[in-house]
């Protein structure tokens, strides 16, 4: 489990695919020991289990069901990667409960600037998930912790202010770029209970 709330980014330096699978290496000033070898790790949302540590190196792989899901199927050299730490016991839930579990991917429509705030547009890519977005609910947007704001159709608006935009990788954010989405997970078992 996590909570959503980036404080730690890392650079994709390496990426070995295969037919159905990638093997990544992430640089990064987190620091990681042995003991977190097999740990659940949210990495742009995705949880992925750390399988190698190498200096401020960590790797994971990715499985055809994570590359179909996510927007992992597009990785590139040098891309930023929001990062989280799993959830420890009596560590403060300022976010929301995530699991790192992506439902979709959406795509970027369009950016406004309202001063230093950002209002981003997206598309949801996988219109059967539209039913999940609900205006002022929690949404988990490449693993960062966010409240819809409206809800049109297909699409739905969020506004990121400039703090989190320092901490993470959306500032990196252009039109047509995709991103990793986790909808809000009581919200999908309500509403699968109550069909």
């Amino acid at each position: 489990m996590f909570n959503g709330i980036i404080y730690n980014t890392g650079k994709v330096v390496s990426i070995k695919k295969s037919k159905k699978s990638v093997f990544i290496g992430i640089h990064t000033d987190t620091k990681f020991s042995k003991k977190d070898l097999g740990a659940s790790i949210s990495c742009n949302g995705v949880c992925l289990t750390l399988v190698k540590i190498l200096k401020k190196k960590i790797y994971f792989y990715l499985s055809e069901e994570t590359l179909k899901r996510s927007n992992f199927n597009k990785i590139k050299i040098n891309q930023i990667i929001n990062l989280e730490k799993s959830l420890t016991y009596g560590k403060i839930i300022s976010g929301h409960y995530t699991q790192g579990h992506v439902d979709t991917v959406a795509k970027i429509n369009k950016i406004n600037f309202i001063e230093k705030t950002w209002l981003i547009k997206f598309q949801i890519k996988n219109h059967l998930f539209s039913k999940f977005l609900v205006e002022k609910a929690s949404i988990s947007i490449n693993g960062v912790s966010l409240t819809i704001s409206k809800v049109k159709k297909n699409f739905f608006t969020i506004n990121v202010i400039p703090h989190t935009l320092e901490l993470t990788n959306l500032k990196d954010l252009k039109i047509n770029d995709l991103v990793n989405v986790e909808l809000d997970i009581f919200g999908k078992y309500i509403y699968k209970y109550s069909n």
